[in-house]
């Protein structure tokens, strides 16, 4: 799906997406990725749903988001409780959704000023 680009005077808008990429202004990416805003993107070391680990959301605590959209993949798949417990401990919002739904969830609250963090996951 492509998107159109619009003025948010944000840094790091998604501007198209597949089945196995993503593109933050432009720049296609093919591995899994976190993505803030006004903060350079950062590759995120998952390549599957099931091999998720706790550790692998902490990076999302350093970056402090109000909110993170969890992008799971070609399909809707929930983190078990115990993956995001750090980020309800620190008062993080997380939701889940499919990835391309993630995507435009993404630009609309980075287009509304929020402290949003997008955590994609592009399996491999």
């Amino acid at each position: 799906m492509k998107l159109h680009q619009e003025a948010s005077g944000a840094l790091n808008t998604i501007t198209s997406y597949g089945a196995d990429y993503v593109a933050i202004n432009l720049q296609r990416h093919e591995g899994s990725i976190i993505v803030m805003p006004e903060a350079p993107v950062i590759a995120w070391p998952v390549s599957s749903f099931e091999a998720l680990t706790p550790e692998d959301f902490d990076a999302l605590i350093e970056i402090a988001p109000e909110v993170v959209v969890f992008g799971s993949g070609a399909r809707l798949r929930f983190p078990h409780p115990r993956l995001i417990a750090k980020l309800s401990q620190q008062r993080i919002g997380v939701e889940t959704m499919d990835f391309g739904a993630a995507c435009r969830t993404y630009n609309i609250l980075m287009s509304e000023g929020r402290r949003v963090a997008a955590a994609l996951l592009i399996e491999a």
